[in-house]
């Protein structure tokens, strides 16, 4: 690990992005050309003081978490994302990861999202990033490492996955995902984290290999859900999916028909602090770094009306 070319690196990166590209509002005093220290740190959910022993080439070595949501912070490139990890002497993390590199085009429609419930998943269903809505919404986004990460795997394994699913939705959606599971197979090919994790499902879940049994496949564009919510109860809500260009990763929102109980519902998750103080992505930093405060953000544009790629829903 090269510390100092790591800080330098940090920097460089930093002072090339504009605030207004990750949703900050520039303000009469800013004198930096890029972002400053404090803002790239709250942007990873990283301490302050952290992030600047990083770049000043001292601290601890960073964590394959914090490198991660150090790459998303600083809006890096797959080769930039690769050079970091290259930097601070850590792996690659494999692309079906939960510390898989976000696709810069997810990452930014993400931001985009910040009044909705949405977040960014693989294709086996391994959540990556997700706001602060989603998490209100559907809870915090279960930590794991390789077949354990996929919540495709947790939803047969533990029941408690499905405790945010109303009990009629659980036999749908557990075909939609068994469907779902046999399409990214199909698209994989021989991958070894996917064969891993149909060997185990089906080794661990009689529901799993009696569904796979019915060779359904099938990617979905939209689905229509019911949620339990531990505060406000039953929301009845659209997913909307979005897949990104290579079909390895999508963009999952949220939305309630025009004018509904729901849709009231659904706001009220934004002005109301009915999620855990620390997010997916704080318990995903070294243990070491306090969670920060959430930086303001710009008005967002508007969800776009459909999608038109399948995908199916978390």
């Amino acid at each position: 690990m090269d510390l100092r070319e790591l800080g330098g690196y940090l920097k460089s990166r930093r002072d090339r992005i504009n605030p207004a590209d990750v949703g900050l509002t520039a303000g009469p005093r800013r004198r930096v050309a890029g972002l400053r220290r404090d803002e790239i740190a709250t942007l990873a959910r990283a301490s302050v003081d952290y992030y600047v022993q990083l770049e000043q080439g001292r601290g601890a070595q960073p964590s394959e978490q914090m490198l991660a949501a150090l790459a998303r912070a600083l809006r890096l490139s797959s080769d930039e994302r690769d050079h970091l990890y290259h930097l601070a002497g850590r792996p690659l993390p494999p692309a079906s990861s939960g510390h898989a590199h976000v696709q810069p085009a997810l990452l930014n429609l993400l931001e985009q999202l910040s009044a909705t419930p949405a977040q960014v998943m693989t294709d086996l269903s391994v959540p990556l990033v997700q706001n602060r809505l989603a998490e209100a919404l559907l809870g915090p986004a279960t930590p794991g490492e390789g077949v354990q990460a996929s919540f495709v795997y947790q939803w047969f394994t533990d029941p408690a996955a499905r405790e945010r699913y109303h009990p009629d939705e659980h036999g749908h959606q557990s075909r939609v995902f068994v469907a779902d599971l046999r399409a990214a197979l199909a698209k994989r090919g021989r991958d070894a984290l996917a064969d891993e994790l149909l060997a185990t499902l089906l080794a661990r879940s009689e529901e799993f290999a009696q569904l796979w049994e019915q060779r359904e496949v099938a990617v979905r564009r939209t689905d229509r859900k019911r949620l339990l919510h531990p505060t406000l109860g039953v929301l009845e809500l659209d997913c909307m999916n979005l897949l990104s260009e290579d079909g390895g990763q999508r963009l999952l929102w949220f939305t309630a028909p025009p004018g509904s109980d729901h849709l009231k519902l659904l706001a009220a998750i934004g002005t109301q602090n009915l999620a855990p103080q620390q997010s997916a992505m704080d318990a995903r930093q070294d243990e070491h770094l306090p969670p920060v405060p959430e930086v303001t953000r710009r008005s967002r544009t508007r969800l776009p009306r459909q999608s038109t790629m399948d995908a199916p829903t978390g």
